[in-house]
């Protein structure tokens, strides 16, 4: 069974730091573009970051280009979400998705979320000080 599985959210300061994770089962990373998205409140879901299943190119959307860095360990199935400089518009539920059915590229699938056929349960990120 395919499982995403988020954590690591909570609350930080403005230009703080959090670390989030996504281990993946069910399925083997290395084979799959994978990303992270975010929702805010009365907020549309954006694409955040997305990594190629690869040679692990990289996408970011450009309010966090800089500040956040996506990496992959295969061998642990697991996908990070290294977020410095926090501000408070980063406050939102991030979630972990994948692209199983190979049909679209790792940015492709960064800009249209819906491209993404299998998600995480999320978790919350609090930018407050």
């Amino acid at each position: 069974q395919l499982q995403l599985v988020e954590s690591g959210g909570g609350l930080a300061q403005p230009g703080g730091s959090l670390r989030l994770s996504c281990a993946v089962s069910g399925f083997t990373l290395d084979y799959f573009a994978i990303g992270w998205f975010r929702q805010a409140p009365g907020k549309e879901r954006e694409g955040v970051s997305c990594i190629s299943s690869s040679d692990e190119r990289t996408y970011y959307v450009g309010s966090v280009q800089g500040r956040f860095t996506i990496s992959r360990d295969n061998a642990k199935n697991t996908v990070y979400l290294q977020m410095n400089g926090l501000k408070p518009e980063d406050t939102a539920i991030y979630y972990c998705a994948a692209d199983t059915v190979g049909l679209t590229t790792f940015q492709h699938m960064c800009i249209v979320p819906d491209l993404a056929d299998y998600w995480g349960q999320g978790t919350q990120v609090t930018v407050s000080s």
